[in-house]
């Protein structure tokens, strides 16, 4: 039997008459009649006796319905999922984010998303630019968000909105009144090296190598968010994207931007061969609108 020939079988069954089942199936009689006659053809025996206007179920659709109820209640179930996924009310969203995006954009994005679709699953895999980029071409994730990531063949890119790195610096280690850090007052402070934690630790040795100012330091890190806890106990200053610092603000420590400002694209990648679902991209709009606020309070 043919899906139609189910559709309409079960139509006839439970309704009773080709009438209630041509109003249930929104069609004609006709339609209803031809379908079953050629269901029945092709199965070699009757579905139905007519009796007086009326369709009796004979002992082979009696035997058959048990099965035919089953498999009708599936393809009611993978209707009712499509439309689900039409109307973005389901779903499974798999991300790989840098740790910065992390602190509030993500988790606020999702709070929001999910005020909307409660329904809509995540999964979430903080990392580094380069294990969330292996993770991507290792299909174990759908979506990676990254800052300042280069162009890669295979991968397509989506923009979502733009930061800056910033200094972190203990006040401590500074006058009272400091509201720009100078990166050239950098070389006679410690410095906390984060210097392998991908682009925007590229972006920073390019700016002291365009000064020609050699940079110490005596601990290194890889993570922004260890650098912030290491300047707040004084420790150091660090270079770090300006997300992060806004999420680790303390008495202790200040924030200073670049000057010239050291800005950077934050980035949605997803495999050319796998484009995002319709609920993903639904999502960046809510990552979108989330990076646009943080960027319009600042």
């Amino acid at each position: 039997m043919r899906l139609r020939h189910i559709e309409v079988f079960h139509a006839i069954y439970t309704t009773g008459s080709i009438t209630n089942a041509a109003k249930l199936l929104y069609v004609s009689q006709p339609s209803v009649s031809k379908v079953l006659s050629h269901a029945e053809q092709q199965l070699g025996f009757d579905l139905f006796q007519r009796n007086k206007g009326k369709l009796i179920p004979t002992s082979e659709a009696k035997t058959l319905f048990p099965e035919i109820d089953k498999l009708y209640k599936q393809l009611r179930s993978i209707n009712a999922l499509a439309e689900n996924i039409n109307r973005r009310d389901s779903g499974v969203i798999d991300i790989a984010l840098t740790p910065g995006l992390g602190f509030g954009v993500i988790p606020r994005s999702i709070a929001k998303f999910r005020e909307v679709h409660p329904h809509v699953q995540f999964k979430l895999q903080t990392m580094h630019n380069d294990d969330a980029l292996q993770t991507l071409l290792e299909h174990k994730c759908d979506l990676a968000l990254l800052y300042s990531s280069p162009p890669l063949p295979g991968i397509e890119e989506v923009e979502l909105g733009s930061s800056e790195v910033v200094i972190l610096y203990p006040k401590q280690s500074f006058p009272a009144d400091t509201k720009i850090v100078s990166v050239e007052s950098l070389a006679e402070q410690e410095l906390i090296s984060i210097w392998d934690s991908g682009p925007l630790g590229d972006l920073v040795l390019d700016r002291f190598e365009s000064l020609g100012m050699e940079t110490h330091s005596n601990m290194q890190v890889d993570t922004y968010y260890i650098a912030a806890s290491l300047v707040d106990k004084g420790m150091g200053c660090c270079t770090i994207d300006k997300l992060t610092a806004i999420s680790n603000i303390t008495d202790n420590v200040g924030v200073s931007p670049f000057n010239p400002p050291l800005d950077f694209k934050i980035k949605g990648l997803h495999l050319e061969t796998r484009p995002l679902s319709r609920i993903c991209e639904h999502f960046l709009d809510f990552v979108r609108a989330e990076l646009n606020l943080v960027y319009n309070q600042q």
